[in-house]
């Protein structure tokens, strides 16, 4: 932080202060700019840029995660001759422009978001919305530490777009950027964060799916879970049981910590490393829950790169992760990012919380699904397969996948043999799909006379 003698913070405050066509100017043709995941990206500035468009051309924008309002540099120019628009993690938004061609996926490891901005990317301008400075000089990052600080370390050129609703989300490490690290301030129109639709409803199977992993989680657990039924269901399940002294590392913070964390559920007591601290690093929510995010010392706001670590993960004991899956073949391939060829939404850090939940002392990674789906014809459709269909990324491999649930039951497949785990498969699969799976399974050569369903 270098600041000029003599200078107030207000000082160097106002001789950054520009509007948004005034910031987004130092954009060149050819530029790489790093928009803000989730709800730090820019709203004001993006306008600005798409108005932009016919001046530009060849500008990739890296980004993760659109939530409303659509990035208007993704809608303008649906032919990329300007703008081609990258997103490491796809949200129903995402998904919508994906499907309209607007929008390209970019895989990646949560945990190496870090080494990948500082070390493989090309960095030219960054443009991330922003709390409001406080009194120190600092604009907090908000719900989305991620790899913003990173980010904001590595470009030539830094834009913050300030907006009054983000909260200041606090108690980690690189969740925000001093002043006299920021090249330009624009003060943005205030649109609210987007929340996301407060109590979601489990489905019936969701709940007996819960109802397993809940069955096995201890006191004293280190928690991680997603947003959606599922992960609702296992917090209800949870603040109903005789479970205690739980901690949180997780990827998200979700609405459902907040009740767990009021009620002494969750403590922090008991965790190996950051006691008594919550450690996230995005969260998408309502505003009970930013509000409650809001200046909290019992929550760590930290970036990607270490909550979602592998090797940080599995130094808090009894880590217990829990995530969702699209489908699984009978090799126990996990699928959990696409419909066939269509990107649905992210590798994200599946992989990072499976491995290091089953490294930490006592840990389980599980995944959950409900046997079933219906088609677009409203047909039945087994989520259990043979083979994943054509086209379908494997997002977790086969020797990573611990616990796997369903409405039917859960199995344990750690250092099973094809066979076993083709017959654990089955018998948690939908009862109309078995003897077809068993068939598939002979065919493949991973079944044996003896199997039984059990």
């Amino acid at each position: 932080m270098n600041m000029s003698a003599g200078k107030t913070l207000h000082d160097v405050y106002k001789s950054k202060l520009v509007t948004a066509a005034e910031a987004v100017r130092v954009v060149k043709s050819g530029d790489t700019i790093w928009y803000g995941t989730f709800n730090g990206q820019p709203i004001d500035c993006d306008k600005a840029l798409a108005a932009r468009k016919d001046e530009l051309s060849n500008v990739i924008i890296q980004s993760a995660g659109a939530l409303p309002p659509a990035p208007q540099v993704a809608l303008v120019d649906p032919n990329h001759e300007h703008f081609a628009y990258h997103s490491w993690y796809f949200t129903a938004l995402d998904r919508a422009l994906c499907d309209m061609g607007n929008v390209f996926y970019c895989t990646i490891n949560y945990h190496e978001c870090k080494k990948v901005v500082e070390e493989l990317g090309k960095n030219d301008v960054a443009i991330l919305q922003v709390a409001p400075m406080d009194e120190h000089g600092f604009f907090n990052f908000g719900p989305n530490a991620s790899h913003h600080h990173s980010v904001s370390m590595s470009v030539s050129k830094l834009i913050v777009e300030v907006n009054s609703t983000v909260p200041r989300c606090l108690g980690g490490f690189g969740e925000g950027v001093h002043v006299s690290d920021v090249d330009y301030i624009v003060e943005g129109s205030n649109t609210p964060i987007f929340e996301y639709p407060p109590n979601v409803q489990p489905s019936a199977n969701e709940e007996k799916i819960a109802a397993y992993v809940v069955n096995l989680i201890e006191d004293r657990s280190c928690i991680q879970v997603g947003i959606g039924g599922l992960p609702a269901s296992v917090s209800h399940l949870i603040a109903q049981s005789d479970i205690k002294d739980l901690g949180v590392h997780s990827e998200m913070f979700v609405d459902s910590f907040v009740d767990l964390i009021e009620s002494g559920k969750i403590n922090g007591k008991y965790k190996t490393i950051d006691r008594g601290k919550v450690n996230y690093t995005f969260s998408i929510a309502t505003r009970k829950t930013y509000d409650f995010m809001n200046n909290n010392p019992a929550l760590a706001s930290c970036p990607g790169h270490y909550t979602n670590d592998p090797k940080i993960i599995c130094q808090n004991d009894k880590v217990v992760a829990v995530n969702n899956a699209v489908e699984l073949d009978l090799y126990s391939q996990v699928c959990a990012e696409s419909y066939g060829t269509r990107q649905i939404s992210g590798t994200g850090g599946q992989l990072d919380f499976m491995q290091g939940a089953f490294e930490s002392n006592g840990g389980k990674s599980f995944i959950c699904l409900t046997s079933t789906r219906k088609d677009k014809n409203g047909n039945l459709v087994s989520r259990i397969k043979p083979h994943l269909q054509q086209g379908a990324i494997v997002t977790t491999p086969r020797s990573v996948v611990q616990y796997v649930a369903t409405e039917n039951g859960i199995v344990m497949l750690k250092g099973k043999s094809t066979w076993e785990r083709a017959e654990a498969l089955v018998s948690i699969a939908h009862p109309a799909f078995q003897d077809e799976l068993v068939r598939e399974a002979e065919t493949m050569g991973i079944w044996k006379k003896s199997n039984k369903i059990v």
